[in-house]
């Protein structure tokens, strides 16, 4: 029961995801985390199968600074997000990868921006986007408090109505939530939402 969702603020934009790592009715740990720092200034936000998800993402970031590495300058967040998309287009005609994006990142001169990428390969720069079975709720609430114009208060503010939402109304709902924000002063964590902390297991 994934829940990954993103919005664009006045000069920030903003990643959340669910941590929870589960395979059929097992969860394996309830602390991943399912946002990618790509660079100073790129977020990237998965959600979908656990192995392509971890492959895919890794891969992405590994040649965003191979590019940054022989080119000597970074690439803008439309240009990731146009590479990220074009290698999930080559991909679904050999061996698809099962994994859908949110992009977020900060140019100068651009501002923050948000990009949509879902397993088939389409590409759409949006506002506010979510993947996952918590996007009927965080979309919905969204919808309805979402400006463009919003503080990073106000937008937290807004991600925990989300997160309620998600948790009294998803019948499996994920626990812990972490959120990460870039701006002009790059990408960072900002906070977790957690109901749920692992647990060390005391070795025999």
């Amino acid at each position: 029961m994934e829940s990954v969702f993103g919005l664009v603020g006045a000069d920030f934009a903003l990643v959340v995801a669910d941590s929870s790592a589960v395979h059929s009715i097992l969860v394996h740990k309830s602390n991943e985390d399912k946002i990618m720092v790509l660079d100073s200034h790129k977020l990237l936000g998965a959600s979908g199968e656990s192995g392509d998800r971890a492959q895919f993402t890794e891969y992405i970031q590994k040649n965003v600074a191979l590019y940054q590495f022989r080119n000597g300058i970074p690439l803008t967040t439309a240009a990731a997000a146009n590479f990220t998309r074009g290698e999930l287009a080559t991909a679904l005609r050999k061996n698809p990868y099962s994994v859908n994006i949110l992009m977020a990142g900060y140019d100068k001169g651009t501002g923050p921006s948000l990009y949509y990428i879902d397993y088939i390969a389409s590409l759409h720069k949006v506002e506010k986007g979510a993947f996952g079975y918590g996007s009927y709720f965080s979309l919905a609430m969204m919808d309805r408090h979402y400006r463009k114009d919003m503080t990073v208060e106000e937008a937290v503010e807004l991600v925990d109505k989300c997160i309620i939402e998600i948790r009294s109304r998803l019948v499996v709902a994920p626990p812990n939530f972490v959120i990460k924000i870039v701006d002009k002063d790059g990408a960072r964590e900002y906070a977790w939402r957690e109901s749920i902390k692992d647990t060390s297991v005391p070795t025999a």
